[in-house]
């Protein structure tokens, strides 16, 4: 057991079990004699470990039988420009609902390509909330409707997803996919880094519907068509087989906790340790209007920065590590992903109580 509860927002903290088995993989993967890092990615071994990842996410998530599952590289933020090159054809529009710093570089990239509407936004009021659905104002017949489900630098996150009446809803994931049960029939497209709940940097899932598949416009460069890495099951150049190997394994540590279901009950239970002391007196300040509070990301203010900067110092020295908030908004945040145990938000609560009375 390692004696750190690691908070970095991503990459983030991994399972123990994906750790050891990964590190054997590391040594001699599927009885080849090579490791992981080594073997090639045609071969029967890799294909039957892509199959069965493909798989596993499928029955985790339920995943409806009209969409398919990539593993792509690049990161979300090519996913910010794959989207529009793919599905923002020549005189439409595309739906945006600005709740963050990641959404509104995605809104940046979509520009790029073509015309977007910003359907809604929290920017005048510091990404404090998500936008009610009666203050958004979507296109009839968008392209499809872009959002962040989950805001790592804010700590937002939508609680119940907006209804778009039929226009493909497209969702940025990165880091709340698999923390709790969604309806992907809701969903046109979903991508997600899976840095945050799904294994290390370097690969990106993309759950896409059938009927998205094939709209990039033919002078598309092959490696940004979504056609193109359906066909060739993810695999039409080197992907990046370490870190598909270490999302297999998460998803087995899933099945192993229980399931999504599962994994959302815990959730719930750290985030509650955490909000219950941001609500029970004033010496910590949530940053997040309560109806729209992440489960992923807390972020907190101490009354200055010198106290901060102590809480932090003292965080260390009992091994609570990546508390510092994002650079761009300052503060703390604690990263609760799905591999966090609970002793580890247990550990953080009792330290801020233990912290705030010492200063009381």
């Amino acid at each position: 057991m390692r004696n750190v509860f690691i908070f970095n927002a991503g990459p983030a903290v991994l399972p123990e079990p994906v750790l050891e088995s990964t590190s054997k993989a590391a040594i001699n993967f599927a009885n080849t004699g090579m490791s992981i890092m080594e073997v090639s990615h045609r071969s029967k071994e890799f294909d039957a470990l892509m199959n069965e990842t493909i798989s596993l996410l499928q029955k985790i998530m339920g995943i409806p039988e009209n969409y398919k599952v990539l593993f792509l590289q690049g990161g979300a933020s090519l996913q910010f420009a794959m989207v529009p090159i793919n599905l923002l054809g020549a005189g439409k529009v595309a739906d945006y609902i600005d709740t963050g710093s990641w959404s509104s570089t995605a809104i940046k990239e979509a520009k790029k390509i073509g015309k977007v509407n910003i359907a809604g936004s929290s920017k005048a009021e510091d990404y404090t909330r998500i936008p009610s659905a009666d203050e958004l104002s979507l296109t009839p017949d968008a392209a499809y409707c872009h959002i962040t489900s989950n805001n790592t630098i804010y700590g937002s996150q939508w609680q119940s997803f907006p209804d778009t009446k039929g226009v493909p809803l497209v969702a940025d994931m990165s880091s709340d996919i698999l923390s709790r049960q969604i309806d992907v029939s809701k969903f046109g497209l979903i991508y997600a880094g899976a840095q945050k709940n799904m294994g290390p940097a370097g690969v990106t899932v993309v759950i896409i519907r059938d009927d998205l598949v094939d709209l990039a416009p033919e002078n598309t460069p092959t490696m940004l068509k979504y056609s193109t890495h359906v066909s060739k099951n993810s695999m039409h150049n080197t992907c990046p087989v370490m870190a598909i190997f270490v999302v297999h394994e998460v998803l087995n540590w899933i099945i192993d906790q229980g399931g999504v279901s599962a994994i959302e009950k815990i959730n719930e239970k750290k985030a509650a340790l955490i909000y219950e002391i941001l609500d029970s007196g004033d010496f910590y300040r949530g940053t997040v209007q309560k109806g729209s509070r992440s489960r992923m990301n807390i972020p907190f203010r101490l009354p200055s920065e010198d106290l901060e900067k102590e809480f932090l110092a003292g965080a260390a020295k009992k091994n609570l590590v990546g508390l510092k908030g994002h650079r761009s908004v300052g503060g703390i945040r604690a990263s609760i992903y799905n591999a966090l145990p609970i002793e580890g938000a247990q550990r953080l609560a009792d330290y801020m109580v233990e912290f705030a009375k010492g200063k009381a």
